[in-house]
């Protein structure tokens, strides 16, 4: 009789068991929602640095400096269809006593890549990319604010054209174009020779063929470090002198709000004159360095 009860007893709880995993089951299928096509994501960041001396036997400049980041992905999927957006958008100044306020980050960019697969990881694909800035830039001469060496829209860069692309994730794509256009639009008159456009157009007008990389790698828990490569070669002017912008973001999360972060942007164009240390004006590698800690709201 007991092993009777015994097996009836083992029996009901084995029942039991399966009904409580199915109903598990059933709730986690429920909960699964098969209709969602967008995904969005989204970083705003705000950094600040600040240095203050008094008294100081070996000396110092006091100093404060914010930045605001926004750090947007807007994507699309939908059987083969893909749609990938991300938007770019920072600003920031620096304040020392001897040069008062100036900018020292200034970026606005739209990347879009619309992809229809073609096989497992490979898509046919268009992109679009857009960049330019907020605000006018100067340059110094003895801490004396000169002419004007850049303006909204001066210069503004539009890329767009067909291509293939390698997908390996949100994480890891790689966009090539064969046969993209691009136009260099300078509204600021006085600056168009700079951006190698002529005084009396609006624009410069090339095609050409470009690469595009996105590649973000955790190196350790909470750091992330952020790749953004794009390339150009010019097929109408000097196609063997490509066009390189790469822009590398560092991200180091203390908790869920506060962050460190460091970015470095290398640019190459030689249609862009830079100025030089000994007051002349040409081709040369652009370089930009941030690094900061503030605070950083994620949805």
């Amino acid at each position: 009789m007991k092993v009777l009860k015994t097996a009836f007893l083992s029996a009901v709880t084995i029942f039991s068991l399966n009904v409580s995993a199915q109903e598990t089951e059933e709730v986690e299928i429920v909960q699964i929602d098969t209709t969602k096509t967008w995904t969005i994501k989204g970083e705003n960041t705000f950094l600040i640095n600040q240095s203050s001396f008094s008294n100081w036997a070996a000396g110092g400049v006091n100093s404060l400096a914010g930045n605001i980041i926004l750090n947007y992905d807007f994507n699309y999927k939908k059987d083969k269809w893909s749609w990938d957006n991300k938007l770019l958008a920072a600003y920031g100044q620096t304040y020392q006593k001897e040069t008062d306020w100036r900018k020292n980050d200034d970026r606005f960019a739209i990347n879009s890549l619309l992809g229809y697969q073609a096989a497992e990881k490979w898509l046919y694909t268009f992109f679009l990319n857009f960049n330019t800035q907020f605000a006018n830039g100067y340059e110094y001469n003895n801490n004396v604010r000169g002419r004007k060496l850049s303006a909204p829209f001066a210069p503004a860069y539009l890329s767009f054209g067909p291509g293939i692309a390698y997908k390996e994730s949100d994480n890891f794509k790689i966009n090539i174009s064969p046969a993209s256009a691009r136009f260099i639009m300078v509204g600021a008159e006085s600056v168009r020779e700079d951006y190698g456009v002529d005084p009396d157009k609006f624009s410069r007008n090339e095609f050409g063929a470009a690469l595009d990389a996105y590649y973000k790698v955790g190196l350790m828990e909470n750091i992330s470090l952020e790749n953004i490569l794009k390339l150009y070669s010019n097929y109408l002017e000097d196609p063997q002198n490509v066009d390189v912008d790469y822009l590398a973001n560092l991200n180091l999360a203390v908790n869920k709000f506060i962050t460190v972060n460091a970015a470095v942007q290398l640019i190459y164009d030689d249609n862009v004159n830079v100025p030089k240390s000994d007051g002349t004006k040409g081709p040369g590698l652009q370089v930009r360095q941030i690094l900061g800690a503030g605070v950083t709201y994620k949805f």
